[in-house]
C-alpha cells in the first residue's frame, strides 16, 4: 500500500483526473438514464470534439514553453473557409486541398512565431492580434455568408469509418480485432519498459501493481472498442487522433526536441545556457499549432458539412481549458499529451452529459469556468505542498 500511495503521491495530477473523468462518466450515466455510454452517443461524443482535441495537443506544447496562444479558433474558422472555397468554387481534389491547409497553417503559425521568437512581442498580444486579424479575413473571405456542400470524400475526415474488411454483420469485426491488437502492443510495451528500468536499478512499481494496472488498461480498451463494433466501428477521426497521440507523446517523451521544450518553459534562461536554442524552438512550436489549427479547422468544416463565419468561436478557450484541466501548468515546463486528451476528455463528457440531461448553456459554462478554476488551484496547491 505505501508503493501505491507513493505512485498516486508522484503523479496525483494525472490520476486525479482520470479519476475525475471516471466519476464524470458514471454520474452522467445515472443522470441520463443509461443514454450517455449508448454506442451511437458515444461515437456523436468523439466527432464533437475531435476538432478541440487537435487544438489541445498543439496547445499544450505552446503552454509548456511558457506562451499561450488565443487566435486557433479563429485561424481554424480561416482555414476552413479557405479549403471551402478550394473544393466547392476551384474543385481541387480533396488531398491536394488538404494539403495546401495544413502548409497555409503552418504559414500562419510562422508568422506568429516570428513576432514571438525574435521580435520578443508577448504570445497573448501577437495572437489576440491573430485572432482579429484571422476572425476579419474569415468574414472577408466568405463575404458574410457560408459555403456548402462539400465532397464526400472530404466529409469523410470527420463523419467517416473505416471499412469492415471481414465483413461482419452485428458486429464490426475489424474493429474487435484492432483493438485486441492494440491490447497486446500495449503489454508488450510496458513490459519492456518495466525491464529496461529494472536492468537499470530504477525504482518501479510492485507487480501486482503494475498487472492490475495492465489488466484494466486493456479492459477499457476492448470493451471502448467493443460498443463502438456494435455500431459502425471506428470513426476515421478517432484513428487520426490515435496517431497524432502517439507521435506527440514519442515526441515529447523520447526526443531531444521534446526534451528542450520542457527545458524552455521551465526555465527558459538555464535552458539557453546549456545549448537549446531558444528561439528557435519557440517558432516551431507556434508552426505546429498553426498547422493543428488548421487540422481542426477541416475537421470542423467536415462535420458541418459547410464553412461559416462563426465557425471556430470560442475554440481556444475549450483547448486552453483542456490543457490546464489535463495538469498544465500556467507558468510553463508542466503537461502532457495524455492529460490533455484527458481533460479535453472531462469537458466534453461534461458538455454532452450537461446537453443530454437539459441543463442550459449558460450553466454549462458556469460550471466549466468552475472546474477550470478548481483544477488550476488544485495544481497551484500540490506545487504549495511539494516546495
Amino acid at each position: 500500500m505505501q508503493a501505491v500511495s507513493e505512485l498516486f503521491r508522484k503523479n496525483i495530477r494525472q490520476y486525479g483526473m482520470i479519476i475525475a473523468l471516471i466519476f464524470i462518466t458514471i454520474l452522467f450515466q445515472i443522470l441520463t438514464g443509461g443514454i450517455l455510454l449508448k454506442p451511437l452517443n458515444i461515437t456523436n461524443l468523439i466527432l464533437q470534439n475531435s476538432y478541440i482535441l487537435v487544438l489541445a495537443i498543439g496547445m499544450v506544447l505552446v503552454i509548456i514553453t511558457g506562451h499561450i496562444d488565443l487566435s486557433v479558433g479563429s485561424i481554424a474558422a480561416f482555414i476552413g473557409a479557405l479549403a471551402a472555397i478550394m473544393l466547392v468554387d476551384f474543385q481541387l481534389p480533396t488531398f491536394l486541398t488538404i494539403i495546401i491547409s495544413l502548409v497555409i497553417g503552418g504559414l500562419i503559425g510562422a508568422w506568429q512565431g516570428f513576432w514571438v521568437a525574435y521580435v520578443k512581442i508577448p504570445a497573448f498580444i501577437v495572437t489576440l492580434a491573430g485572432m482579429l486579424l484571422f476572425r476579419g479575413l474569415t468574414m472577408i473571405v466568405l463575404g458574410g455568408q457560408s459555403i456548402a456542400p462539400f465532397p464526400k470524400s472530404f466529409q469523410r475526415i470527420s463523419s467517416g469509418f473505416i471499412p469492415d474488411w471481414f465483413g461482419g454483420s452485428s458486429l464490426h469485426i475489424l474493429t474487435i480485432l484492432l483493438g485486441l491488437a492494440l491490447s497486446l502492443l500495449l503489454i508488450w510495451q510496458e513490459w519492456k519498459e518495466r525491464r529496461t528500468q529494472l536492468k537499470y536499478q530504477f525504482e518501479v512499481a510492485p507487480i501486482w501493481v503494475f498487472v492490475t494496472k495492465l489488466v484494466l488498461l486493456v479492459a477499457i480498451i476492448n470493451i471502448f472498442t467493443f460498443v463502438l463494433a456494435t455500431y459502425n466501428g471506428l470513426p476515421n477521426i478517432l484513428i487520426i487522433l490515435f496517431f497524432l497521440i502517439v507521435i506527440y507523446s514519442f515526441v515529447m517523451n523520447r526526443m531531444v526536441a521534446g526534451r528542450h521544450i520542457y527545458a524552455l518553459g521551465g526555465n527558459e534562461k538555464a535552458a539557453k545556457l546549456s545549448g537549446v536554442k531558444t528561439k528557435k524552438v519557440t517558432f516551431w512550436v507556434f508552426v505546429n499549432m498553426g498547422a493543428l489549427a488548421a487540422l481542426s479547422g477541416l475537421i470542423f468544416a467536415a462535420r458541418l458539412n459547410s464553412a461559416t463565419p462563426k465557425a471556430g468561436t470560442n475554440f481556444e478557450l475549450d483547448a486552453i481549458a483542456a490543457c490546464f484541466i489535463g495538469g498544465a501548468s500556467a507558468s510553463g515546463g508542466i503537461g502532457t499529451v495524455i492529460g490533455a486528451i484527458i481533460g479535453g476528455l472531462v469537458m466534453g463528457v461534461m458538455n454532452n452529459g450537461m446537453s443530454l440531461i437539459g441543463l442550459g448553456v449558460d450553466w454549462q459554462q458556469g460550471i466549466k469556468g468552475l472546474v477550470l478554476l478548481l483544477a488550476v488551484a488544485f495544481d497551484i496547491y500540490n506545487k504549495s505542498k511539494t516546495t
